[in-house]
């Protein structure tokens, strides 16, 4: 037997686990990552849907994970009764901050005494800070024991490492006063998409790329500026989350191609805005993230990222995180739009930015 250390609780697993489930925002992406997708038994509701937009890089590579029984609804909103019925050995389970439903230590205990069954929980992480990217290390490595893939695990950790430090690497002798002036918007958060005021003050690929993100110091965390800071600030590149497009009015596009204030915008008179895929989806793609990160230094440094093509990067990136190439598959999702320069042309913007087909299933 093993003993598993988290939160300040000692669970005792079987040595040798082939059966998990996965509850919580992000949980079952990181089973993907450790290549351990094979040892689930059963998936909440979220990856059950079937979705004309689905922008996970992990469901788009193994589509088979909507085939599995129902153990509870999403956001770990768990149900005891199915999750026994699959059988697992081990209830794997994610706490991510911020989220609206926040799982406690007391919780897990809960739910292992409702089930019998071991709850190994751990929090999400991210990429923002080193606090959280120390927490993100540790709980793939908690994962990574629980289910044997702890050498995976490592690679992992030192592939997040190793493209971080590239990024930063390329663009570190940038002078303040030559950084690029940046804003993105369209910026997703909770299930929800919206327009071009909602950004991210610390928007990770800014920050490895020493770009100037204008909406910087803000906050850490996901916000939504005043319209009138965004042409004040009048950012000399746009970047636009794609995830916007699920709103019916075009969201940050239909805004920027409308709005006779927007227009105004230098970034739209000098045809510099660009579509990103989007991340914050059922927590966050981190694989999604650093691919993002070469487009925008593409754009923005091109000598400095000149041996980079962002679509061949991308689908390397997606190969090592989810096992496939999935960039075209997912940028179909989004228009075809991903790591373009967008078109602000005239006439209806759903109907410019997207297959004819593709928005009429949206609209």
């Amino acid at each position: 037997m093993k003993i598993i250390t988290c939160f300040g609780r000692n669970v005792t697993i079987p040595e040798n686990i082939d059966r998990v489930v996965c509850s919580g925002g992000g949980c079952l992406r990181y089973l993907v990552y450790l290549q351990a997708q094979n040892y689930v038994v059963g998936v909440d509701s979220i990856e059950k849907e079937k979705r004309e937009i689905e922008g996970r890089p992990y469901v788009l590579a193994n589509p088979q994970l909507k085939d599995y029984p129902l153990i509870g609804e999403f956001r770990g909103e768990d149900d005891p009764e199915k999750m026994i019925a699959v059988g697992p050995q081990v209830i794997l389970k994610t706490i991510t901050p911020g989220s609206v439903s926040v799982t406690s230590a007391a919780d897990a205990d809960k739910l292992q005494d409702e089930t019998g069954i071991p709850v190994v929980m751990f929090p999400y992480g991210s990429l923002k800070n080193q606090k959280d990217r120390v927490e993100m290390n540790n709980s793939l490595r908690v994962m990574g024991e629980v289910v044997d893939k702890q050498e995976r695990a490592e690679e992992v950790i030192a592939y997040i490492d190793a493209t971080m430090h590239d990024l930063q690497n390329r663009t570190v002798g940038i002078l303040e006063s030559e950084r690029k002036v940046v804003y993105v918007g369209g910026v997703s958060s909770r299930a929800a998409a919206y327009g071009i005021i909602s950004t991210e003050p610390a928007y990770p690929p800014f920050l490895w790329v020493n770009a100037n993100n204008v909406a910087a110091g803000i906050g850490a965390d996901h916000a939504h500026i005043a319209m009138e800071a965004l042409l004040d600030w009048d950012p000399e590149y746009l970047f636009v989350d794609m995830s916007t497009i699920q709103r019916c009015d075009g969201g940050a596009i239909g805004e920027l191609k409308n709005d006779a204030a927007l227009t105004g915008l230098s970034a739209i008179k000098n045809n510099k805005v660009y579509g990103v895929i989007p991340y914050n989806y059922y927590s966050i793609n981190f694989e999604s993230v650093l691919a993002n990160a070469y487009f925008v230094g593409k754009v923005l440094y091109p000598a400095l990222f000149e041996d980079i093509n962002p679509e061949a990067k991308a689908n390397e990136i997606y190969t090592f995180f989810v096992g496939k190439p999935v960039f075209s598959e997912l940028n179909g999702q989004y228009g075809n739009l991903v790591f373009k320069q967008i078109p602000l042309c005239d006439g209806d913007i759903m109907e410019c930015i997207l297959p004819t087909e593709q928005f009429r299933k949206i609209t």
